[in-house]
């Protein structure tokens, strides 16, 4: 059956696993990419405009599935996970929860099971590439305002009145209201609520 395409890291030191692996997600449609360590996959990974994940074993020689969850978060390399594994205990589950996995397989696991772990690593994957753009979009709009428009739009943003953020900013009202409608127009927010809902997205990256 053929799938909604993507590419599936998948990375597990027992080559027999890798292949079976590969096969499975090939003939679903995926791209799948295989190594053998988690220092293979640093060093390999390539990521393109497709959504990505990475179907990783927990316990490896050398640097383990959790341990690259940990490194992947410190270099930024966001990619969803899915956790694979022949000796799972509850309390590495519970930490590659919090981590951010999408799913933990014990094995043995069925292709079913480990295409459906897939389509929705995959599926999370889009999803937060789709947030990614609109931040960055929205940060190429705030990089338009000038010094004091940004004060302005910190401001504002916080429910205070033209008035209030003039006295703050030692400024008059008049000249608060000319800064909010430039504001306004170089971010393209129609209305302040919805220029709100951009200062919370830029927020979540330090934009503002």
């Amino acid at each position: 059956m053929q799938r909604a395409n993507g590419h599936v890291y998948v990375v597990d030191d027992d080559a027999g696993v890798r292949r079976a692996l590969e096969r499975v997600l090939k003939h679903a449609g995926y791209t799948p990419s295989a190594f053998g360590s988690g220092e293979d996959f640093l060093m390999g990974v390539d990521l393109d405009e497709r959504p990505a994940c990475l179907v990783v074993d927990l316990r490896m020689p050398g640097l383990g599935g959790l341990e690259l969850q940990q490194l992947m978060v410190e270099r930024g390399l966001e990619m969803a996970i899915v956790f694979i594994s022949g000796r799972a205990d509850v309390e590495s589950g519970v930490r590659a929860m919090k981590g951010g996995a999408i799913d933990f397989l014990e094995k043995p696991f069925s292709d079913d099971a480990l295409l459906a772990a897939v389509s929705r690593a995959l599926a999370a994957d889009a999803a937060r590439r789709v947030v990614e753009g609109e931040r960055a979009r929205l940060r190429s709009r705030l990089d338009t305002l000038t010094p004091r428009e940004r004060d302005v739009f910190g401001l504002i943003v916080t429910g205070l009145l033209n008035k209030q953020v003039g006295a703050r900013l030692g400024t008059t009202e008049k000249t608060v209201k000319v800064h909010r409608s430039r504001v306004m127009h170089k971010m393209g927010a129609g209305s302040l609520a919805e220029l709100v809902r951009m200062s919370d997205k830029l927020r979540t990256r330090g934009a503002v």
